[in-house]
């Protein structure tokens, strides 16, 4: 891995805290790769040979189950996924394939493990960062149990606008058919969702959307703090 690689994945919160020597010992055993977009990087049910973090692009997150797949979740710079099967020595739950071409860092999970009982901080660490994981699947089951189709769709887009300041109009990072897994709908269930959004000022240019009411948008939406904000 290049040296001008390591800023980035240090400053990811699981390594904050760590021992530079235990940061070290981990760095020797991953490589960072480059992957193509739409490319499967795990197939559920396999053996969890590495811990994956991504440094650019975005990695999908999906699962399948009699004929069906559904997008469990984005994970974008600088994220992990599959640590609790990394620590379980367990099977992957999800599979996972690049959104767009990616930039993945691999490191072996009996390196993690390794390091894991040796290290208290990065042991720390990891309950924290599997912590904030098991709140963010509480707060999309939330998303998915509480509010209709509609809902959940206006609040997505509220969310993403804040992301990309507040300008009044947003892009969408994924397609729509991605984005209508995401939330639990079918691509027509995502074109009607929009259609019903039109009188609160949502307009929809291809990737593009106005949202022209932002208050009008909000009331229907009634965000949530507990299901939206990513620091609760």
């Amino acid at each position: 891995m290049r040296s001008s690689d390591l800023p980035q994945v240090r400053s990811l919160s699981l390594f904050d805290d760590m021992d530079d020597s235990s940061f070290d010992a981990l760095m020797q055993t991953a490589y960072l790769q480059v992957f193509p977009a739409q490319l499967e990087l795990i197939t559920e049910g396999d053996p969890a040979d590495f811990l994956y973090i991504v440094t650019e692009g975005c990695v999908e997150l999906f699962a399948r189950s009699n004929g069906r797949e559904s997008t469990m979740a984005m994970v974008r710079p600088v994220g992990t996924f599959i640590l609790a099967a990394v620590l379980k020595d367990a099977v992957y739950l999800m599979s996972a394939r690049t959104a767009q071409r990616s930039k993945v860092l691999l490191i072996p999970s009996e390196n993690v493990r390794d390091i894991f009982q040796k290290d208290e901080q990065f042991a720390r660490s990891i309950v924290v960062e599997l912590a904030n994981c098991y709140r963010s699947v509480v707060k999309e089951h939330k998303d998915l149990k509480l509010r209709s189709a509609v809902e959940r769709l206006a609040n997505r887009l509220i969310r993403m606008h804040k992301q990309q300041g507040e300008s009044g109009t947003l892009t969408l990072p994924f397609d729509k058919r991605t984005l209508a897994s995401l939330l639990g709908m079918t691509p027509e269930n995502l074109s009607r969702a929009f259609n019903t959004l039109r009188p609160y000022g949502v307009d929809v240019d291809g990737m593009t959307i106005g949202l022209n009411d932002i208050k009008s948008l909000e009331t229907l939406a009634k965000p949530n703090v507990l299901i939206d904000d990513q620091l609760t």
